[in-house]
Order: structure tokens, then C-alpha cells, then sequence
């Protein structure tokens, strides 16, 4: 049986999905970023996978949606902001589960879009994430925000204010600037080549200047793309993202 919970953890409205009889132990942990416009429900079918193998899995709705959703009309003006506040986030929802002892240092962070963004922002900013997975996600957030600027040109705002005061919010998170961060930790990227919302060809790319980083463990970086795939997840990705935690992210239960 599997348990989920709705519960505010470290302030921060999310479904809790656990193995039944399990819920009280110390578990590797994984947290799973939705994508924009979408909300923590819409993960449900991975995390119940991932939890029937042993993982629990946090689901947290990021700002201005789900639960946190409100009337504002300029949402696509604070993507970035919600990013940030999902990475700063993140510390505050595993301090809560360490100090209620439902968490080992055995963590993984999953994304889905924008909550993909936000994972490599979070692998920028914490070296005790263990492994990461992205769906259709991109780590370059300077390129991506000029994309997003060129198409609110049109709307009459100052765009070039814009830019400077995202990119110095953007700037410490931006992994695509200090690839050392990364230190070897596992990452398995995951893109369907005909993705209009995040270009294919921003995953292509990371993997391909990712790969002679991690020579000394190949088996650490692995890079998956799918023909006539939008913007949406497949279920081969959502097996491969169950494999790779099994692999790489240590559980009593599962090992």
C-alpha cells in the first residue's frame, strides 16, 4: 500500500508519498519539481512508482501554483523568481524531514520543465544532492531567459531592465556557469527532440560538454532523447528516471 499525504513541510504545501509501514523510518528521499503551469498532483504516477521501490518522495507545489495559486495576471513575468524560491525552498523541506528523522543523507531531486530548471539550480547550490533527473529541463539560464525576454518583447515592456535585474537573480544558480558543482554526481537528462516550450537542443548540448567530464565514471552521465516527442514526459523516460534511482541512489529497501 502506498500512503500520500497532503502536509505543509518546511512551509511548503506538498504531497508526502510513502510505502505503507515506512512512513516512521529514515529513508532515502527524493523531491520531485513540477513544471510550470502544473501542480504537485500532476507527478502522482511517478512518485507511486519510485515509492513502490522503497523511496519516499516529496512532492512540493512551487509559488503561484497549486495550492499557492492566486489571481496574479503576470505570472510569466516571475518564472524566475519562482525557480529561486523553489531552490531556497528546498533546504527548508529537508532541515524539516532531518529533524523529524524521515530522511537519510541518501537524496535525490527530480524535475519536470521548469521544476527540471529548478533541479539543476538546486544541483548549483547544495553538494549533498546525491543524483538528479531531468525531464526536458535546461541548465543554461541565461540563454533561456533571453529566449523568454525576446518573446515578451511584444508586450511593451522595458526588456533590457528586465534582463539585468533576472540576471542578477539568475547568476548564482546558473550550473551552466560552474559545471564544477556538479563534482561527478550522477545525472540522467531526458528530451524529446520536437520540444518547442524547452529547446531539445539545450539538453544536446549540456550532455555533450558534460561528457568528458565525467570520463573517469561514464556510467554517472547518461543522456536520453526521444524521436517525435513534444513537450510531454513518456513513459520510457519515466522508467528510465525509476532505474536510475534504483542505481544510483542508495536504499535498504531496494538495494
Amino acid at each position: 500500500m502506498i500512503l500520500i499525504t497532503n502536509e505543509s513541510i518546511g512551509g511548503v504545501p506538498s504531497l508526502h508519498v510513502v510505502k505503507g509501514g515506512s512512513e516512521d523510518k529514515e529513508l532515502s528521499t527524493i523531491f520531485f519539481f513540477h513544471g510550470y503551469t502544473s501542480a504537485k498532483e500532476h507527478n502522482l504516477h511517478i512518485a507511486y512508482l519510485l515509492a513502490e521501490k522503497g523511496f519516499r518522495v516529496i512532492l512540493p507545489d512551487a509559488l503561484h501554483h497549486g495550492e499557492r495559486q492566486n489571481d496574479q495576471n503576470d505570472r510569466d513575468l516571475k518564472f524566475w523568481e519562482i525557480v529561486i524560491n523553489s531552490i531556497k525552498e528546498l533546504e527548508g523541506m529537508k532541515e524539516e524531514l532531518k529533524r523529524r528523522g524521515l530522511i537519510d543523507d541518501q537524496i535525490g531531486v527530480i524535475g519536470t520543465s521548469m521544476g527540471a530548471i529548478t533541479m539543476y539550480g538546486a544541483l548549483a547550490t547544495y553538494d549533498w544532492i546525491k543524483t538528479a533527473v531531468s525531464f526536458m529541463g535546461t541548465a543554461y539560464y541565461q540563454a533561456f531567459m533571453n529566449a523568454q525576454l525576446s518573446i515578451v518583447e511584444n508586450r511593451g515592456l522595458d526588456v533590457e531592465s528586465m534582463k539585468n535585474h533576472v540576471l542578477s537573480q539568475i547568476k548564482p544558480f546558473d550550473l551552466s556557469e560552474q559545471f564544477d558543482k556538479l563534482d561527478g554526481r550522477p545525472l540522467l537528462i531526458w528530451h524529446g527532440k520536437e520540444d518547442q516550450v524547452v529547446p531539445y537542443p539545450f539538453s544536446e548540448k549540456l550532455y555533450q560538454e558534460l561528457e568528458s567530464r565525467y570520463q573517469d565514471h561514464p556510467q554517472h552521465l547518461k543522456f536520453l532523447s526521444e524521436e517525435r516527442t513534444a513537450h510531454k514526459v513518456s513513459r520510457k523516460a519515466v522508467l528510465s528516471s525509476i532505474e536510475w534511482f534504483e542505481r544510483h541512489l542508495s536504499n535498504d529497501e531496494v538495494s
